[in-house]
């Protein structure tokens, strides 16, 4: 019997599993959450570089929600009066406004298609998605509305058909004049802000920045032609010969294609791809060899990805320094770079011992 007994209770014990320890007293149980005594990380504030880079980012993108709101009310305005009187000059400039409405939009869907998170398929991002809109802006509405103005104006001249209330074509010109004038206004302040001391040419040829380029481009053509439409059908008004308001067609559809011409060339260069801007890179290499452990940059290679920027940095460091010290005086040099210049997403950084200065 006492050993049916001993037997039963070591049966228990395995089921039970081993002896739970007592329970805490909760005056002496631990907080088991984080240490309260560790020091709480907080996010820190921006430096005055990326508050400047945002800042950029957010002008350029009201910049371009101007020009569309403009274009939208430019154009409804010149394809009524386009509709009520007759003028060819005014139906290619409704064209021209239409091209720019869709230019607008097609940029401002590449700057949201830019933000996309990279992914293995596209390590570096879609910062280039920006360039690609910007390219069939420029060569399918562009020469679209270049090439429909064209005929406009040539039909014009076959048929040889008047002007119908030109006091009404001439008041949406003027109307026209001071929209378009406002919108190139707002963006040459946008630009006027990125290029420094450079010349307003000088940062058009020098500038990674497609949508910039972009917009000037349409509000300075808009302007042109609608200074030309204005003068034509003032002209048609005073001489009353028609020819006026069909050559004028005929100017703003060539106007339209030199420009699709000159932007689909400029963003052709951004497509393949392009180094940062000469003063951008001169001041990364003048700031890296301002470094501590920097002897000289020996080469450096950038490549631009619409707001963001890639780096290869071969440099000469200090021969000095233990692999220790080496590995983190390069990530600080990574770490200081990127606070002087948000731009830079990625950087890939291989030092160079200083006797080979010959390596490329």
């Amino acid at each position: 019997m006492t050993e049916r007994k001993k037997t039963t209770q070591a049966a228990r014990k395995r089921v039970r599993g081993p002896a739970q320890a007592p329970a805490p007293n909760r005056s002496q149980a631990t907080f088991a959450g984080p240490d309260r005594t560790a020091p709480v990380k907080t996010r820190e504030a921006p430096s005055d570089a990326q508050r400047e880079l945002i800042a950029r980012k957010a002008r350029t993108k009201r910049s371009i929600y101007f020009t569309l709101g403009s274009n939208i009310a430019v154009g409804v305005a010149k394809g009524v009066g386009a509709f009520v009187t007759g003028s060819g000059a005014l139906l290619a400039e409704s064209l021209h406004s239409v091209a720019d409405t869709g230019n607008a939009i097609l940029l401002l869907w590449g700057r949201r298609e830019a933000k996309t998170p990279a992914s293995p398929d596209h390590p570096l991002g879609h910062g280039r998605a920006t360039y690609f809109w910007s390219f069939i802006v420029a060569s399918l509405l562009f020469s679209a509305g270049g090439v429909v103005s064209i005929y406009e104006g040539i039909h014009k001249l076959e048929t040889g058909t008047g002007i119908e209330s030109p006091w009404v074509a001439i008041s949406i010109l003027l109307f026209a004049l001071g929209a378009e004038g406002t919108s190139q206004f707002v963006t040459l302040k946008s630009i006027s802000r990125r290029r420094g001391k450079a010349s307003l040419w000088r940062w058009l040829r020098d500038t990674r920045h497609s949508e910039l380029i972009v917009v000037f481009a349409e509000d300075a053509a808009a302007l042109l032609g609608v200074v030309i439409a204005l003068a034509a059908v003032v002209a048609t008004q005073v001489t009353g010969n028609e020819v006026y308001d069909a050559v004028a067609s005929i100017v703003i559809g060539a106007l339209l294609l030199v420009v699709a011409i000159a932007l689909c060339i400029e963003i052709k260069s951004l497509l393949i791809g392009e180094s940062a801007a000469p003063t951008v890179r001169n001041a990364i290499v003048d700031f890296l060899e301002s470094r501590e452990h920097v002897v000289k940059v020996a080469h450096l290679i950038s490549s631009q990805h619409g707001d963001s920027l890639m780096l290869g940095i071969k440099a000469e460091m200090d021969g000095k320094l233990s692999a220790r010290e080496l590995v983190a005086a390069i990530n600080t040099c990574e770490d200081e770079l990127r606070a002087a210049f948000p731009q830079v997403v990625w950087i890939f950084f291989e030092p160079v011992a200083a006797a080979n200065e010959d390596v490329k």
